[in-house]
């Protein structure tokens, strides 16, 4: 792409869309060098529940667009609403953002699915992006739906939870009782009883249930329900939360007990930084990558609709190792992603 050229990126999260000075109107700039004007590419990104800041999913999202701004050169304007919103309003902001001129326009989360399907057949010049597309479908020659293989990389930390665990007990926290966090629990029991087969798992908790969606965001629950794993004996903890699930850390943590993040490396997140040598590992879902390689594809002519899956194959998922906590058990967990990779092990979607 040409030097020079630049972003305006807006996040939403509320009704109303707030516009700044220097992304207003689509008009062509010139960056005074002499080589005339150059084009203003506006980008529409609604988070999801919790928003940036979250220190989990949705800032995965955001460091996607930090990664274009930092390896493309790009320059990003970028406003942020308060992060709650009830569903009546994702359609009329996704068609707010367009009639703006804004394109290409990101929704984060599976819940915009349905909104973006909808709101793209009115806008066929716009290009949509879905961030965990629901059930990995969506519609339209402008819609291109990001899904992941959240069982496969959860697989792999949930056989190092039970590799690492001295009490022979583990659990899981997940923030809200939807089929994609199933997908989390499932991949990681599986893991766990693939690696140690006498592992006691200990029932799923799950913080809320729809339409209830404070399970990914109130870290209070958290600490609750990992406390209560806890007392049942649990020596590790995976938990699926978003932002609640920095409770389920920070009380792991303070126990001494293992934790284990999700989405993004937790270990480098400054809410549990007091306990992040108790963050065994985390289960990576690279939504950067997602939001990355959709931006570059529009600003390149590249861009194909459809779906684009995210797995252990193009390490779309994965485990971290930051602190070190699991290299004495990386050549086993390296061997199962392997295995899985070329078939040998089928990871189930479902607990």
């Amino acid at each position: 792409m040409r030097r020079g050229l630049k972003i305006s990126l807006v996040t939403m999260t509320g009704a109303a869309l707030t516009l700044s000075a220097a992304a207003c109107g689509g008009k062509k700039a010139s960056d005074g060098g002499g080589e005339g004007d150059k084009k203003t590419l506006k980008v529409g990104l609604a988070f999801d529940i919790g928003g940036r800041g979250d220190q989990s999913f949705n800032d995965s999202a955001a460091a996607g667009l930090d990664r274009v701004k930092k390896n493309l050169n790009i320059e990003t304007n970028e406003i942020s609403a308060k992060p709650d919103e009830p569903d009546s309003d994702k359609e009329s902001r996704l068609r707010l953002m367009a009639n703006q001129g804004y394109n290409p326009v990101i929704g984060v989360g599976f819940a915009y699915t349905t909104s973006i399907n909808k709101v793209a057949k009115d806008f066929p010049n716009t290009k949509f992006l879905v961030v965990d597309a629901d059930q990995c479908k969506v519609e339209g020659a402008n819609v291109l739906g990001a899904c992941f293989s959240e069982e496969q990389g959860s697989f792999l930390v949930g056989a190092a939870a039970a590799l690492k665990s001295k009490s022979g007990k583990i659990g899981f926290v997940g923030g809200v009782n939807v089929p994609l966090i199933h997908k989390f629990q499932a991949g990681y029991e599986a893991g766990a009883k693939h690696a140690k087969s006498d592992i006691e798992i200990l029932p799923a908790k799950y913080l809320t249930q729809p339409p209830n969606f404070d399970g990914f965001k109130n870290p209070a629950l958290g600490k609750e329900a990992a406390q209560g794993q806890l007392d049942a004996g649990a020596d590790v903890i995976y938990h699926a939360a978003g932002g609640a699930g920095i409770g389920v850390i920070q009380t792991a943590g303070a126990a001494k007990k293992w934790a284990i993040g999700v989405d993004s490396d937790q270990y480098n997140q400054p809410a549990v930084a007091s306990v992040k040598d108790q963050i065994l590992t985390s289960m990576i879902k690279r939504v950067d990558l997602a939001v990355y390689d959709f931006v570059n594809s529009v600003t390149n002519n590249t861009f194909q609709a459809g779906t684009k899956k995210y797995d252990l194959t193009n390490d779309g998922v994965g485990f971290a190792t930051s602190g070190g906590h699991v290299d004495d058990v990386k050549a086993k967990l390296d061997g199962y992603k392997a295995d899985i990779v070329a078939g040998k092990i089928k990871v189930p979607t479902k607990p």
